[in-house]
């Protein structure tokens, strides 16, 4: 998968009572991740309706950027903290943009 500009959705949810938490947690990825050179887009959405749900629209440009942008100790520290604060794992898509 080693494409240029990568598109990345990924969603979370966030435990019942963790919606705060989770929502400062996330937030605080937002500044260092768009100093990364290889980040394109980062842009982070709650539900409208359902305020335990997050969204992240990234847009990387190539696989190997998002690949690095995972390995920082950042993202790293999200990730140690996500059984405690996700509802369920991690949901991420990979998309790429259509031809037409």
């Amino acid at each position: 998968m080693s494409q240029k500009n990568l598109t990345v959705v990924a969603r979370v949810k966030a435990k019942k009572g963790a919606e705060e938490d989770v929502r400062r947690v996330l937030s605080s990825l937002i500044k260092p991740t768009h100093q990364e050179p290889g980040c394109i887009d980062y842009v982070m959405h709650q539900g409208a309706d359902d305020k335990s749900l997050f969204l992240f629209y990234e847009n990387w440009i190539s696989k190997e950027a998002l690949d690095e942008h995972i390995r920082k100790p950042y993202i790293q520290a999200f990730i140690a903290k996500a059984d405690d604060l996700l509802d369920g794992p991690l949901d991420i898509t990979f998309w790429k943009k259509a031809k037409g």
